[in-house]
C-alpha cells in the first residue's frame, strides 16, 4: 500500500505545536485531532482499508505508522493521534517543523491564550490556517482548517484536536531534525 499523503497531517501538527511552543513544557507530546470534510473522509476510507487487511499486513502497517509516532482510527473514523517530541532549544528558539522543505508558516501575535499561524506547501499544494489555545503548560486545544489539491480539486479540511504534555523523556521519539539558521550578514 503507498503511503496516503494525508499521513503528512502529524507534521502540520508539530509545526502548529512548535509554533506556539512558548508556554510549553519540552518533553514528549501526544496531539490527536479528529478530521471532518474532505481528506477527513480519506483518511476514514484508508482506515477501513487497513482494518480490511490481512492481519500480518496490518500489523506491519501499524508498526510503520507506530515507528512515527502515529496512531490512525484511536478516536473513531477519521481520526489521527501522533506524538512528538520537543526539546528545550526547540522551544527557546520557537522552531517549526513546518519550516522545512518546500513548507513555510507565518506565525500572528498571541492575544491572550491564542495564537494562529497560517502555513503553505507548495509541493504537496497544502495550505490552510491553525488556531492553538493554551489550556496550560501541557495541555491545549487546536482548530486546523487546511486546503489541498487531489487530482486537480481543491478540497477542504477541517480538524479540532488537542495535545497533551506526556513525559519529560521522549523515549523512541527523536525530535525532528531542523535545518541550522542561516547566520545573518
Amino acid at each position: 500500500m503507498k503511503l496516503h499523503p494525508l499521513l503528512a497531517i502529524p507534521f502540520l501538527l508539530g509545526a502548529a505545536l512548535a509554533a506556539h511552543a512558548q508556554v510549553l513544557k519540552p518533553g514528549l507530546w501526544e496531539s490527536s485531532s479528529k478530521m471532518q470534510g474532505g481528506m477527513g473522509s480519506q483518511m476514514a476510507a484508508m482506515q477501513e482499508e487497513i482494518a480490511k487487511m490481512p492481519p500480518e499486513q496490518r500489523k506491519m502497517m501499524q508498526d510503520m505508522l507506530a515507528k512515527q509516532g502515529t496512531t490512525l482510527g484511536a478516536a473513531g473514523p477519521g481520526s489521527i493521534s501522533s506524538k512528538v517530541c520537543l526539546t528545550k532549544e526547540m522551544i527557546e528558539r520557537n522552531e517549526m517543523f513546518g519550516n522545512q522543505g518546500d513548507c513555510t508558516s507565518t506565525a500572528s501575535p498571541r492575544i491572550g491564550n491564542t495564537m494562529k499561524t497560517s502555513f503553505t506547501c507548495a509541493k504537496q499544494g497544502t495550505s490552510g490556517d491553525v488556531q492553538v489555545t493554551y489550556v496550560s503548560a501541557e495541555a491545549y486545544t487546536m482548530k486546523m482548517s487546511v486546503n489541498t489539491v487531489v487530482k486537480g480539486k481543491t478540497e477542504k479540511m477541517d480538524m479540532d484536536g488537542q495535545g497533551k504534555w506526556l513525559a519529560t523523556d521522549c523515549g523512541t521519539v527523536k525530535p525532528m531534525i531542523l535545518p541550522k539558521a542561516e547566520a545573518k550578514k
